[in-house]
């Protein structure tokens, strides 16, 4: 399979996990707003008040992300490799030129952030940087570079914030509903077996919601892993550089410290190493990166 089938591939799967994203949203807004009896002035109050707040997680997400993180701006003279790699790297796509900080950490790992090409951000660790060479850090660098070029760290933020826009809405009908407001003056006019179904409809969707949505949340997540996989080898010619350097990071079972549950999706590899893991056909629903065996399995096929 070519690089370009690939990525059309993944296009398409995304888009479709993007959609079906927005399509539960917006059934799942309605079905609760009809269950509880809420008018459209409660529901979009709630979807205001998270856009507000979500907006200013967004515009200001880099620095917020880097903040939690540790991390700190990497000079040229003290990481002259790292610096130099990136910045050859964008300069052959021409695209700006993304801020780089480091993490001071001994794990293996790195991401991208950032609201667009213009004010991205990518980070490393200095692990990675110790113990990967000049052709693996490529890969590495290759990789956070096309989530910035294919605008991925756009997507995941605008997805984090409707997961986090489901999930209050949810929040409030749910309070709403056991403080017994919200019925609608019109409610008498539906047969009160229909009213207890859309109910109790409403109050299973308000509890699972912010759950599937999650879900959706990290199946995209990793579809653009594989993307920004296929991505980057476009831009080294060097599938066997990002093997390596994935099997490195894979080897390495350290944790990073600095790394939470709301940030693990944007690094290269899982960053929490957690080791009690779902079984079964669960265990890769609630995975924020697919399986490193199956990404190298990708890579060798083109």
């Amino acid at each position: 399979m070519t690089h370009y089938q690939l990525v059309a591939s993944n296009k398409r799967r995304s888009a479709l996990i993007i959609f079906s994203f927005i399509v539960f949203i917006v059934g799942a807004s309605y079905l609760m707003t009809e269950a509880f009896g809420y008018g459209l002035d409660v529901v979009g109050l709630a979807l205001v008040f998270s856009g507000v707040t979500s907006f200013f997680s967004y515009w200001y997400s880099d620095k917020i992300i880097l903040g939690i993180s540790g991390a700190r701006q990497a000079q040229r003279e003290e990481f002259f490799d790292f610096y130099t790699t990136v910045e050859n790297l964008a300069m052959s796509q021409r695209m700006p030129m993304p801020k780089i900080y480091i993490i001071v950490d001994s794990a293996m790992n790195a991401f991208a952030t950032g609201r667009d090409p213009d004010h991205a951000v990518i980070c490393a660790t200095t692990g990675l940087l110790q113990r990967l060479n000049r052709s693996e850090t490529e890969a590495v660098v290759a990789h956070e570079l096309s989530h910035i070029k294919n605008y991925d760290i756009r997507l995941m933020s605008i997805v984090t914030i409707l997961v986090g826009l489901i999930s209050l809405l949810a929040d409030w009908m749910l309070r709403g509903a056991r403080l017994g407001g919200g019925r609608k003056k019109d409610s008498k006019n539906k047969s009160s077996q229909l009213q207890l179904i859309l109910f109790v409809a409403g109050i299973l969707l308000a509890l699972l919601s912010p759950l599937i949505a999650q879900l959706i949340k990290l199946a995209l997540s990793r579809r653009r892993e594989y993307l920004a996989d296929s991505s980057g080898v476009a831009m080294t010619k060097n599938p066997a550089g990002l093997i390596n350097a994935l099997q490195k990071i894979d080897q390495d079972k350290e944790p990073l410290e600095a790394a939470n549950k709301a940030t693990a999706h944007l690094y290269i590899a899982n960053p929490l190493k957690n080791t009690h893991k779902a079984i079964g056909m669960f265990a890769s629903m609630f995975n924020t990166h697919p399986p490193v065996e199956e990404r190298i399995k990708r890579l060798k096929q083109i």
